[in-house]
Parts: C-alpha cells; sequence; structure tokens
C-alpha cells in the first residue's frame, strides 16, 4: 500500500512542479525577451520621467505597451501595487524539492545508491545530497562575488565548477541519482539568486526610490548578472529534470560527460534564442548544438550484438536470473519495496513477456548496464554475460 501511496504523491507532486517551473520559466523567458527587445522611447517627454525604453506588442486580441525605467518614474512616485515575479521560482524550488525526496530519499536503495560505485547508507546518501545542493550555492556565490567584474573569467569559473559537480556526482551516486542531484544544485542556485540576490536587490532599490534617495545602481546591476545566468541554466536544467526517463544518457562510466555535452548543448540553443531577441541569428550556434548531440548519440550508440559462438543458452538458465535479477521490479506485481507498478510498463515476470522484451532487455542490462537501477538487485557480470548470450543466440523459449 506505501508503494501505492508514493506514486500517487510523486504524481501530484511531479504535476505541481511542472505546473511551477513552466510558470517561472515563461516569465523568465518573456522578460529576458523583453528586455533585449526594447527601443529608445519615441517621445522625449517620456525620456524626461526615466523611461530608458519601450516597446509595444499585440497578442490575446488586445494591444500592449511596455516601458522600462530604471529606477522609477521621475515625476510621479511608484505605484504601490507592483507585481513581484518571486513566487513562480519558489513554488518550483519547493515542489522540487518534494519530489527529491518522495523519489530519491525514500527511494535512495533503488533510485539513488548504487553500491557498485559506493557503498552508502542510506542516511550516508541522504546527507551527501543535501550538502551537495547547499554547497552548490555557496561555492556559486562565492565565484560572482570573487569575478563580480571578470565576466569571462566567472563564466569559466561556473562551467568548470558545474563540470567538476557532474564528475564527482557520478562518482558517488548512481547515474540517474547522479544526473537528477546536478538538476538539483543548478536549481537550487537558480532560486537562491532570485531568493538571495535578485529580490532583496530590487526592495532595497524600491525602499530608497520611496524615501526621495537616488539608488544604488549596484543591486540592479548584480540582480541583472544573476538573472542572465538563470536563462543560460535554464535549459540545461530541463534536460536534466527529464533525463530520469532516458538511461540511456547517464548509464555507464560515460554518463557524466554525456550529461555535459547535453547541457552544452542547452546553453548553445539558448545562446541563439537570446541573440535572436536583437534580430542577430547565428545559425552556427543551433547547428553546432545538433552536431554535439548526434555526435554524443553515435559514440553510446549500442552496437549490435555479435552472435555469441559459446555453447548454446537455454531459457532454462537465464530464467533464474531475469527472475532474481530483474522480474522483482519487472511484473504485474512487483516484489521489491517502493515499487507498486513496474518501470516503463516492461514486464518480465513470464516466458512471454521475457521472449518479447529480450532486445531491450539486452540493450539496458547488457549494452549500456543501465538497469538493474543501481544494480539494486546485484546483477553480477557472468549472468550479464549469460542473458547477452541467449539473447544473441536469438531468445529462444
Amino acid at each position: 500500500m506505501i508503494p501505492y501511496v508514493l506514486d500517487w504523491l510523486s504524481l501530484v507532486t511531479r504535476w505541481a512542479h511542472l505546473i511551477a517551473g513552466i510558470s517561472w520559466i515563461g516569465a523568465s523567458f518573456y522578460f529576458v525577451w523583453l528586455d533585449d527587445s526594447l527601443t529608445p522611447p519615441a517621445h522625449e517627454e517620456d525620456a524626461r520621467n526615466g523611461v530608458l525604453g519601450e516597446i509595444w506588442s499585440v497578442h490575446g486580441g488586445g494591444f500592449y505597451h511596455n516601458q522600462k525605467f530604471l529606477t522609477g518614474p521621475k515625476r510621479e512616485p511608484l505605484p504601490s501595487d507592483l507585481h513581484w515575479f518571486y513566487w513562480e521560482a519558489y513554488s518550483t524550488w519547493i515542489t522540487g524539492v518534494a519530489m527529491l525526496a518522495i523519489v530519491y530519499w525514500v527511494g535512495a536503495d533503488a533510485f539513488l545508491i548504487d553500491r557498485s560505485i559506493l557503498d552508502l547508507t542510506v542516511p550516508e546518501a541522504i546527507a551527501i545530497s543535501i550538502a551537495a545542493i547547499v554547497m552548490g550555492w555557496f561555492v556559486y556565490d562565492a565565484l560572482c562575488r570573487w569575478f563580480e567584474t571578470r565576466p569571462i573569467a566567472l563564466w569559466s569559473g561556473v562551467a568548470a565548477f558545474l563540470l567538476f559537480a557532474d564528475w564527482g556526482l557520478f562518482h558517488v551516486f548512481s547515474g540517474r541519482g547522479a544526473a537528477i542531484h546536478l538538476g538539483s544544485i543548478i536549481g537550487a542556485i537558480m532560486v537562491a539568486n532570485v531568493f538571495f540576490v535578485i529580490i532583496p536587490g530590487q526592495k532595497r532599490m524600491l525602499a530608497q526610490i520611496r524615501a526621495g534617495e537616488t539608488p544604488d545602481p549596484r543591486p540592479g546591476r548584480l540582480g541583472k548578472m544573476r538573472s542572465v545566468h538563470n536563462t543560460y541554466l535554464t535549459l540545461p536544467v530541463l534536460f536534466l529534470m527529464i533525463s530520469n526517463h532516458y538511461p540511456m544518457t547517464y548509464s555507464g562510466p560515460n554518463g557524466w560527460w554525456i550529461v555535459a555535452g547535453l547541457c552544452a548543448a542547452g546553453v548553445l540553443v539558448r545562446r541563439f534564442f537570446i541573440l535572436s531577441h536583437k534580430h542577430r541569428y547565428v545559425v552556427v550556434l543551433p547547428v553546432a548544438a545538433a552536431v554535439l548531440i548526434a555526435g554524443l548519440a553515435i559514440a553510446i550508440v549500442p552496437r549490435a550484438p555479435a552472435v555469441s559462438s559459446g555453447p548454446p543458452v537455454s531459457y532454462a538458465n537465464v530464467a533464474p536470473i531475469v527472475a532474481q535479477r530483474c522480474a522483482v521490479c519487472h511484473a504485474t506485481h512487483p516484489s521489491q519495496p517502493g515499487f507498486a507498478t513496474a518501470p516503463a510498463g516492461v514486464l518480465l515476470d513470464t516466458p512471454e513477456h521475457i521472449r518479447a522484451n529480450a532486445q531491450r532487455a539486452y540493450n539496458q542490462a547488457v549494452a549500456t548496464r543501465a538497469m538493474p537501477l543501481g544494480n539494486l538487485t546485484r546483477m553480477t557480470d557472468a549472468e550479464r554475460a549469460e542473458f547477452g548470450a541467449w539473447v544473441t543466440q536469438g531468445a529462444k523459449i
């Protein structure tokens, strides 16, 4: 009953996380586009009133006129009903942490720990999970402070840190757990930028403006810098959110650099869209992203299995292996704690099911070694070889 309840909690929380994420990313993308698309004010009176830029747009049957004031209007007070965009970010983080707890902390043995990498206890794995996310923010924030006026050094430092975190996580957790934790670190950085830098800076400027003081421009400048960071991190974190559905991207010894390459492709695509806001269409960027993704896909393509030249392997040889190592999860009624239904709906609990899914099981358990998850059932190399030989010989029952 508990796995069934957890499945429902996971569904509802994942849904809420998706809704909140769409709201946050939608607002973020819109304001980046808006900021990049502003033109100087058409009327001198607007310029004298503090308008930095403006844009006319049409949507949903109406016309909109947006104006940007860097430090508020000069001829009238700021309105009291300012709309603040922050709950979209906070609710995304809250639901994301809830998802992390429901799936990866409660189900640490299945989804987070791979004892062939590091023999962790569940409390140890959860402690490392929390520490990695918290430390990720402190390292990133320190880099921003050290290289505040040196953007090339800052971007290089952030990229190097995230690459190191990527490599390190893959040497601590399962591939799936490592990928989602890299996403969690990036997501935490993004929301902490909002909570600790962007919103407090805007509030300080607002207080100074309403007090009749000349606002310090530095908080606005820092907020802009962190906002730009957030927009470039968006596509990588979106990929990492869905990566759990694609074990080919994180499985095996190459998982960390495959993940790094796909995240880099996301940054290239986002760069293209940001430049296109200013009508600069640098087509080489999405082309480079496509070539990078294609290269990664080719690099990890499962090789066609060579027909085994060894002695014939019968179904009787592999049936106990599948029953012990695979069917505990991939069954109509899984016996493995934490699973209410078979992952991805793949069943391996009858001869017919095993025969029908033999090639898929080969790709996951033998070619990429992505399954069992975190090698939860301790499938041995000899057992993988035995199952692989049976498949290459025709998977006869």
